[in-house]
């Protein structure tokens, strides 16, 4: 039996950036006031269209530089949307990537044309079109790859406590977990060197602040297998 040919119509490929980052606290997530019609003035993800000769890679990376003028940021393909209906003026096929932003650097280079603000994701205000559906579809998958790479610590300063990195462990999992397995499963992995410094803004006595092992870290990001979820440190 012959196989049918149709003939292609026009499709227009975007990609669309769930930035997330980390402020000591509360995960957030990076959005902006879209610019045009329709929906215009509306929050929105940062995202742009694929150029001719560009990569989706490519795209994306440049997508992110121009809102927060940052390279080289952790960044990955996540998903491909492309309901008919999604873009009520044309066909579009978007492209979601998701990316590991540092805040502190990111207020040192904010682009101030696109409106960008960053929200707790408790309290993400009302997104166009199906961009509440990529942005759940990226937190599943941070979670997902966050238990078998340490790939959280791209949210974190160059120096950071311990504190702060379980206080981002329980706001990307949502869940209060054990300190002490926490820790202790943390120091096994050899990643953290503690530094002679202290951080004393919390506390009288200070925390010793700590430094990932960039030697060890392209390694373990095949290696390192279920640091994150197990039943032992959640409480």
């Amino acid at each position: 039996m012959a196989v049918k040919h149709y003939p292609a119509g026009k499709m227009i490929v975007a990609v669309d950036c769930v930035i997330f980052g980390f402020d000591d606290e509360t995960l957030k997530l990076l959005l902006i006031k879209r610019g045009f019609e329709p929906q215009k003035n509306k929050w929105s993800l940062m995202g742009g269209f694929v150029q001719p000769k560009e990569s989706l890679d490519n795209a994306a990376s440049r997508i992110l530089e121009e809102l927060t003028g940052l390279k080289g940021v952790y960044m990955e393909q996540l998903f491909a949307f492309g309901e008919p209906d999604r873009d009520p003026m044309e066909r579009t096929i978007s492209v979601v990537y998701y990316a590991l932003v540092d805040i502190g650097l990111y207020k040192q280079q904010m682009n101030e044309n696109f409106h960008a603000e960053w929200f707790p994701m408790a309290e993400i205000p009302n997104l166009i079109f199906d961009h509440p559906r990529m942005v759940e579809r990226a937190r599943e998958r941070l979670q997902y790859k966050a238990a078998l790479h340490p790939i959280l610590f791209e949210l974190l300063p160059e120096r950071f406590t311990i504190r702060q990195l379980l206080d981002l462990y329980e706001a990307v999992y949502g869940k209060e977990l054990d300190k002490r397995n926490f820790v202790r499963k943390l120091k096994s992995s050899g990643l953290i060197i503690r530094q002679k410094e202290k951080e004393k803004v919390s506390s009288k006595k200070g925390s010793f602040f700590f430094k990932l092992d960039k030697r060890k870290y392209p390694s373990s990001l095949r290696s390192f297998i279920s640091f994150l979820p197990t039943k032992e440190i959640f409480q």
